[in-house]
């Protein structure tokens, strides 16, 4: 007998990965948490029935949406997580020699201590004596840290549940305070083939509150439609005018690869594209997705 974990990506699109064995699943009082060895994919994160991380194409998305701020910044030398408790995020801010203290603010200590226990190539950083672990809100630890940090990364679930804040204006504005005086966002974006309204929406948001605002891309296969967006608000350095070479040992992220990734095809800068108010939204079809 063959066992399949299907996630439903959206009402019409699900993905199906062929499991080997479940090594790790448990109830927190935030959520479902299972870890998976499956076919292809190897180890993969689910949280609540969606994929989080796999193996096969952690790299992109943690390369993409850590090197692409810290390169933006001159000189980042502290870091706010947001989320990403499996430790994929943390592991690449640390690859960078600038940072001194990286501050990882984990709603769910479950998602920590499973991490730790089954997918260590990604949580080995957590151990770093530069890492510091907040298990909190951490919408809340944003707002009680006026003018603290260079870089904050939002590594949210999706725009549901728990989730839902780490999307608001209100959370946009509390980072914007946050940051130093030249200090850099960036926080991962959904599908634009499935969460195009959202996104349209979220860089509108960003743009009344930084004064560069910029969506980027990768290609993450685990997750919607493959293509992921990204989005970057700096409050001075722009991430394709200012971005620094920096040698690190990647897989996917290199600097050729950080300018090519804000080259947006035509329906994604629509999507993004100052409106006037006479201009009508393009429809988009709403439904869950990862990571």
């Amino acid at each position: 007998m063959e066992l399949w974990f299907t996630e439903k990506q959206t009402p019409g699109v699900a993905l199906s990965l062929k499991v080997a064995r479940t090594i790790h699943r448990e109830k927190t009082r935030y959520q479902d948490i299972a870890v998976l060895e499956t076919v292809d994919n190897r180890r993969v994160l689910v949280l609540d029935g969606y994929v989080m991380t796999t193996d096969l194409d952690e790299f992109v998305y943690h390369e993409m949406i850590t090197h692409v701020p810290l390169c933006t910044h001159p000189c980042p030398q502290k870091v706010l997580v947001v989320g990403g408790g499996d430790g994929g995020t943390m592991r690449e801010v640390l690859k960078h020699g600038s940072v001194e203290t990286a501050v990882l603010a984990e709603i769910d200590e479950g998602v920590i201590e499973a991490s730790r226990r089954h997918l260590p190539h990604l949580s080995g950083s957590l151990q770093d004596p530069r890492c510091r672990i907040m298990v909190g809100d951490g919408a809340e630890h944003v707002r009680s840290r006026p003018g603290e940090y260079d870089v904050i990364i939002c590594d949210s679930t999706d725009p549901v549940g728990a989730g839902a804040v780490l999307f608001s204006e209100d959370f946009y504005r509390a980072s914007h305070q946050s940051l130093t005086e030249d200090g850099v966002f960036c926080a991962q974006m959904e599908s634009p083939f499935f969460y195009g309204e959202l996104i349209g929406r979220v860089v509108r948001n960003l743009r009344q509150i930084f004064p560069i605002v910029r969506l980027y891309l990768a290609v993450v296969p685990s997750y919607p439609g493959a293509l992921w967006s990204f989005v970057l608000a700096s409050k001075k350095y722009d991430p394709v005018r200012d971005a620094r070479t920096v040698d690190l040992k990647t897989r996917y992220y290199t600097p050729e690869v950080h300018r090519a990734a804000f080259v947006l095809p035509k329906f994604v800068e629509e999507l993004v594209r100052p409106q006037s108010p006479q201009s009508p939204q393009s429809p988009q079809a709403p439904g869950p997705a990862g990571p």
